[in-house]
């Protein structure tokens, strides 16, 4: 038996215990993880996408600290609270703390936020090293210019006092670029996070691409026509748009082609 096919074997009754909306939100984090293996977004085992349990309680789920990316399924997501306690750890392998200091940071802060996903891409953190962060250089780059908002490098994420300058820095927004580090978006729903996540970090590597001929031959958008996007992207940047579902169902027809087991 695979590494992967005992981790699932392992967690085979967790769907007899949550409830059936619960198990949904499961599912389309999994997906979420396996489309970022297939994408190549993934930094090992150290960046964390997580959703918010639907129900009263303060409940998230992240993944186990020690899976790659295409070894999640939704059985073996770990259930936490936004102070840290372990709800249920299916592998019992417990979850990395920077991880938690920033994923629970902001479902605490931010309950209309449901999915955050963070990535440490090359490109994304290359455009997150830069002095002026996002240009305004591409259609991808418009649909987030006027969104985007930053917070400072202060090391690796694991000190709990880091969490309310994060937060504030976030403010109303849901597209946050982590200085010397990488991007994160937050959504209403996984499909939601995921559709913006998607288009960053293109506007990512686009950029990266154009700086190659040098930054004094980029052309930046007129003010005029930045105002502009900024206001036809309200038809997907509220999460609410028909385009984000089907976005999302063509992203999973493109993953069940390479399987179905992120649905154990």
């Amino acid at each position: 038996m695979s590494s992967l096919s005992a981790v699932i074997t392992s967690t085979a009754n967790v769907r007899d215990r949550v409830s059936a909306e619960e198990w949904e939100v499961r599912v389309k984090l999994a997906a979420a993880y396996r489309l970022a293996a297939l994408f190549r977004w993934t930094d090992h085992i150290y960046t964390h996408f997580s959703a918010r349990v639907p129900g009263p309680e303060e409940h998230f789920l992240i993944n186990a600290f020690g899976l790659l990316f295409d070894e999640i399924t939704a059985s073996n997501l770990v259930k936490v609270d936004v102070d840290g306690t372990l709800i249920d750890d299916p592998l019992g392998l417990g979850i990395n703390q920077a991880g938690y200091v920033i994923h629970s940071a902001i479902h605490r802060a931010r309950p209309d936020l449901k999915a955050v996903l963070h990535t440490h891409t090359r490109d994304g953190a290359a455009v997150s090293a830069q002095r002026d962060g996002l240009l305004p250089i591409s259609q991808h780059a418009l649909a987030y210019y006027s969104r985007v908002v930053y917070h400072d490098y202060e090391g690796v994420a694991l000190d709990l006092d880091e969490q309310q300058r994060l937060v504030a820095n976030l403010g109303d927004s849901n597209i946050l670029i982590l200085r010397n580090h990488g991007l994160l978006t937050g959504g209403i729903s996984v499909e939601h996070a995921f559709r913006e996540l998607h288009g960053l970090e293109r506007a990512c590597n686009i950029q990266v691409a154009a700086q190659a001929g040098g930054n004094d031959q980029l052309l930046h958008a007129s003010q005029a026509a930045i105002a502009k996007v900024h206001e036809q992207s309200k038809r997907f940047s509220d999460g609410k748009g028909e385009g984000i579902q089907r976005h999302w169902d063509a992203l999973i027809r493109q993953l069940d082609r390479e399987g179905r087991d992120y649905q154990d």
